[in-house]
């Protein structure tokens, strides 16, 4: 792994997904197969295959300060291109730090994140109302994260940071995105543990080959991620849960 220390020109960035996005980190550790911030590679000049490079912008937190005086206030995705939460925050506590700043100026806020290290800051999401806080949980087979997420944290662990949050009072969600095979036992899994469900399925070519690899080939049929989404959506409604498919 190559951990560079930077110095950033800005950090709070206009999103298509949000109205701004804060990515303290580019580049993540978990290095998940299929994810789309790969394209980050064609802007930063980074050699090295994703996953095994980080920056660190070690200014995050006193340019969030300072934007954050400067710009319309929207809502905020936390993170775009790295996961808030991977292992390198416990040591630098970038996210910390700038939603720390985000709560106290009363900014809404999205977390998304595959890391129960989210816990740790669990006394700032406790007072921040305007805050919600997601899990990524693609599967509820864990020998399927193994494959397509190996370096991620075990689907289990992230249930269970949801089901501590949730009772904690903070607004929670899943986001279970991409579908991955097994993704039809989640629907047993999270209800009363979060507040809404986002599903969306696999779009992403880099991790075809895995598909394959593993004979799950299967898996990436449209009427898979079809038939998967409407079983999740109709035990959802049966429990109460808004839920959202995102295709």
């Amino acid at each position: 792994m190559i951990i560079r220390e930077v110095q950033a020109k800005t950090i709070l960035s206009i999103s298509k997904i949000r109205d701004y996005v804060v990515n303290p980190y580019i580049g993540c550790e978990h290095a998940c197969s299929y994810c789309y911030a790969r394209f980050m590679k064609r802007f930063t000049g980074h050699k090295e295959p994703w996953g095994e490079f980080v920056d660190v912008k070690l200014n995050a937190a006193e340019l969030l300060q300072k934007e954050i005086l400067t710009k319309k206030m929207g809502e905020v995705w936390v993170s775009g291109v790295c996961d808030p939460y991977q292992p390198l925050e416990a040591k630098y506590g970038l996210t910390r730090k700038c939603l720390a700043i985000l709560a106290q100026h009363k900014w809404p806020v999205s977390v998304q994140t595959r890391s129960p290290l989210v816990l740790r800051d669990i006394d700032i999401f406790e007072t921040a109302p305007t805050f919600e806080v997601g899990l990524s949980v693609t599967t509820a087979d864990d020998s399927i994260r193994k494959i397509f997420e190996p370096q991620a944290p075990p689907i289990k662990d992230r249930i269970a940071a949801l089901d501590t949050l949730h009772k904690a009072g903070v607004k929670t969600y899943a986001m279970i995105a991409p579908l991955l095979p097994g993704a039809e036992g989640l629907a047993q899994l999270l209800p009363g543990k979060v507040d809404h469900i986002l599903i969306d399925r696999l779009n992403y070519h880099s991790a075809d080959w895995i598909f394959r690899e593993h004979n799950l080939t299967k898996y990436l049929s449209a009427e898979y991620f079809s038939t998967i989404a409407a079983e999740i959506s109709a035990a959802c409604k049966k429990s109460g849960i808004e839920c959202q498919v995102l295709f």
